[in-house]
């Protein structure tokens, strides 16, 4: 039997989209075309690989069993077939795009820019914040690298861990909690705003404060860390905040912190991209410069002596 091996690039577009149509976009081709592609593949590996469920198309066991192969096979044959290019950083035309948390992208934008400046005046960058939905960005090719502390759940989508960042208190230097050791009954007893895209009002410090039978009162959601702390830096209220990330609003708006009285897991720094990505030599360096201005910028608050809080419990 003669394979097609140009069926194998069709499976992993419908594997990846989910659709003839999404396929035949990304491949360039007709509809019917890959319709037809489609029924191919279905005879060759007697299975039907997508079955419509209502409105859309999901795909079935053995589909999701191969998916991860087939995208590796594909990804090999282009590595194979393309010719090995010398990434010329002085003569490349591309705007990259960065969504992130409002306190990573600013931790980070600096240095990263810096860097983009000195690599080559055709390189840009787009700096976009999280939106309050979850997004196919990275799956379509609209995003190229996504900062957050989650983890990806579509297999398609690679991700490392740049570090983590351990959650404090941030208040006022006025605010009544200024003035003595923070405890559970006092950080409860306290009005609070959260920091919640999508603008809930509850997370799960909630939890944690309910295991210890105290409750809170939430006044407000903020969209951003940044907001959220300028929020308090003008009132009475609490908030929770990754310290080290959060650390140039906190100087800036001159705010104390203090330990939680509870146990709190770190908060993990995600850098995610689509697995389309692995083999291409700018969005690597793209990546790299993203990993060192990370590191840079926790090199740089290690040394500036901010990390008092670690001293316990008390406001610092």
């Amino acid at each position: 039997m003669q394979l097609d091996l140009n069926l194998m690039a069709v499976l992993d577009a419908l594997l990846e989209e989910g659709s003839v149509t999404g396929a035949a976009v990304r491949l360039r081709l007709s509809a019917p075309a890959t319709s037809r592609s489609l029924g191919r593949i279905r005879r060759l590996t007697g299975d039907q690989i997508l079955v419509r469920t209502g409105r859309t198309m999901t795909p079935t066991p053995y589909a999701l069993e191969v998916r991860d192969e087939v995208h590796y096979l594909v990804e090999q044959s282009r590595a194979i077939l393309e010719p090995k290019r010398t990434l010329d950083l002085g003569t490349l035309q591309r705007a990259f795009t960065i969504r992130g948390n409002d306190a990573l992208t600013t931790a980070i934008a600096p240095h990263l820019l810096a860097a983009i400046q000195r690599a080559g005046r055709g390189l840009s960058v787009r700096l976009l914040a999280e939106t309050d939905i979850d997004t196919n960005d990275l799956r379509h090719g609209m995003v190229d690298l996504e900062l957050s502390s989650t983890m990806p759940v579509l297999p398609e989508i690679n991700h490392e861990t740049l570090g983590d960042d351990r959650l404090v208190v941030a208040f006022r230097p006025g605010h009544p909690c200024a003035g003595a050791p923070l405890t559970a009954g006092r950080f409860a007893a306290a009005d609070h705003v959260i920091v919640s895209r999508r603008g809930r009002t509850e997370d799960p410090i909630d939890v944690a404060l309910k295991s210890l039978g105290l409750r809170r009162r939430v006044v407000a959601s903020a969209p951003t860390s940044t907001a959220a702390l300028h929020i308090v830096s003008q009132s009475e209220l609490l908030v929770v905040v990754s310290e080290r990330m959060c650390r140039p609003t906190l100087d800036a708006c001159g705010l104390r912190i203090s330990t939680p009285p509870f146990g709190l897991a770190p908060v993990p720094v995600t850098l995610a991209w689509h697995q389309r990505y692995d083999n291409d030599k700018a969005h690597a360096w793209l990546r790299a410069q993203v990993r060192d201005s990370f590191a840079a910028f926790l090199g740089h608050r290690s040394t500036t002596g901010v990390d008092a809080a670690e001293a316990g419990p008390a406001d610092v």
